[in-house]
């Protein structure tokens, strides 16, 4: 939202050079041509100036759904296009499978994401795999024309391509694993059948590409709002270490807690000395946020993003105008084992509207059951009281996809996991995110507390409903087991087990019978 901003210009012939897959063509989620123009690469690639605006197509891959805002003309078909926003849908597989969120609504697939019980048909999962390779293919037509290019600053569009590309990538890993079909700029244009690489090979190449790309990226806090740095490829570094056993089976603690420390250490980033502001429509403006999608109520329309976070958390008796919006969509609470992780009274994190909500939940479909959330506000934070709220029908609030805090907390896990730093660091840091949240050292923890069950229920508080939990879940051993359970977890009310292959998602149907390269991951 800054003047500043790399702004979200929707490059319309990019895709008319751009290549496709064979089974992206075919399937019922297909790319579709933004124009049908007849353009050459050799007149989009022509200037630094074009360069920028098809690297804004690469950023806005991850926050609108089309070229025309909110919809009308769809990146990708055969889904309602709101839905097939790449943030929304990020939202849904990593929260709503969880205990932080449970949603009202009933279009077909999504009540299977409150219940763990979706299948490879399912349209959601298809949408998000639709979604990841759709910008992984944006990015490897940019890096195929940049790559050779002498210009210094095209030079610099070309690694944030690469970094986009590890960043979906890593979504893919982390979603799908190593089954998922791999292309780079170095494999032909044009239909074909690509072939999966497997867990470690795309683990390896996604630390490679990030390593490579460390020194070409813009200092820590060097670059236009909204576009990535240096330390945000050390960020999504630390994040690929911290679950590498669960990617390959090989703890990486070590490197987890290193490339922690280095964004904490040669950032300059701060915690914002208010945790609300983060999630208000003038978050653009708060300190520790590493790596944001921008999100503007004229300029990045959208039904997605943070419009959709926002909307669908608004329902019963709470007043859509206190939340900057004409009317809340009445989908997302939260489970009453997520509400018991915190000291209600105390700790100002804990952002629940309960007035006419009940704690339990017996059926899904009713918003008035489960707390509702108020953590995500289209209004602006002031540090004296309030101003007067402004409807909207799409909203001003960034998506803060990196912060600080998760860094801390990485550092933390990192440590008493055995990765090496101090201890007495570690909780010092875990305190500083505490004292913003209690106000004062009420809160804080002695080193003996700082446990990896604690590091966990911290990570949850301070982390909710920004696309964190399903990680760290599967992490943790819980994602699927009878060691932790919540409210319909495996579709009862107490909550139960669910099978173990569920740990991944599956490759889409459509897929699999495109390309008899690709192999369903297991137990689908």
């Amino acid at each position: 939202m800054k003047s500043n901003n790399l702004r979200i210009i929707l490059f319309a012939f990019i895709v008319a050079v751009m290549p496709f897959w064979t089974y992206s063509c075919i399937d019922d989620l297909s790319t579709s041509p933004i124009d049908q123009r007849e353009v050459t690469s050799d007149l989009v690639y022509d200037s630094p100036e074009n360069f920028r605006k098809v690297l804004a197509k690469l950023y806005a891959g991850l926050a609108v759904t089309g070229q025309e805002g909110p919809a009308g003309n769809p990146d990708i078909q055969g889904i309602d296009e709101g839905f097939s926003s790449y943030l929304r849908q990020y939202w849904v597989h990593q929260e709503i499978p969880t205990d932080e969120a449970v949603v009202g609504w009933a279009d077909p697939g999504l009540p299977d994401f409150n219940t763990q019980s979706w299948g490879p048909g399912n349209d959601f999962v298809m949408a998000m795999y639709s979604r990841i390779f759709y910008n992984i293919t944006l990015a490897n037509e940019f890096i195929r024309n940049a790559r050779d290019e002498d210009d210094e600053q095209i030079q610099r569009y070309h690694a944030e391509a690469r970094f986009l590309r590890a960043l979906s990538y890593w979504h893919a890993l982390d979603l799908f694993g190593g089954n998922v079909p791999f292309v780079t700029e170095e494999d032909p244009i044009g239909a074909f059948l690509p072939e999966s690489i497997g867990e470690e090979a795309l683990f390896d190449f996604i630390e490679s590409e990030l390593l490579a790309i460390e020194g070409e990226m813009v200092p820590p806090r060097e670059n236009e709002y909204g576009r990535a740095d240096r330390a945000a490829a050390w960020t999504v570094l630390s994040k690929l270490y911290l679950n590498a056993e669960v990617y390959i089976g090989q703890p990486m603690w070590s490197d987890a807690r290193m490339y922690a420390e280095r964004v904490i250490d040669e950032g300059g980033y701060s915690l914002n000395s208010s945790y609300e502001q983060l999630f208000r429509s003038n978050n653009d403006e708060a300190e520790g946020v590493i790596f944001a999608v921008p999100f503007h109520q004229s300029n990045t329309q959208t039904f997605g993003g943070t419009n959709f976070i926002v909307h669908a958390a608004v329902g019963g008796s709470m007043s859509a105008i206190e939340f900057g919006i004409g009317t809340g969509w009445e989908g997302h609470r939260v489970t009453p084992q997520f509400v018991d992780k915190f000291d209600e009274e105390n700790d100002g994190r804990a952002l629940f509207h309960t007035d006419g909500q009940s704690r339990e939940i017996t059926q899904l479909t009713d918003f008035n059951e489960g707390y509702a959330v108020t953590k995500w506000r289209n209004v602006p934070y002031v540090e004296d009281g309030e101003v007067d709220p402004v409807a909207s029908e799409y909203v001003d609030v960034d998506f803060p996809m990196f912060r600080l805090a998760d860094v801390y907390l990485i550092y933390a896990e990192a440590t008493v996991r055995g990765g090496g730093g101090s201890m007495a660091r570690a909780v010092e840091l875990v305190n500083e995110i505490r004292e913003r949240a209690y106000g004062d050292n009420t809160g804080n923890i002695s080193q003996g507390e700082l446990t990896e069950g604690f590091i966990l229920d911290e990570r949850a508080r301070e982390l909710y409903w920004e696309g964190h939990r399903r990680t760290d879940l599967v992490r943790y051993d819980y994602f699927t087991t009878s060691d932790y359970v919540w409210a319909w977890k495996g579709g009862d009310q107490e909550g139960s087990a669910t099978s173990p292959h569920l740990n991944l998602y599956p490759i889409p149907t459509s897929d699999i019978n495109a390309n008899p390269n690709l192999t369903q991951n297991p137990g689908y």
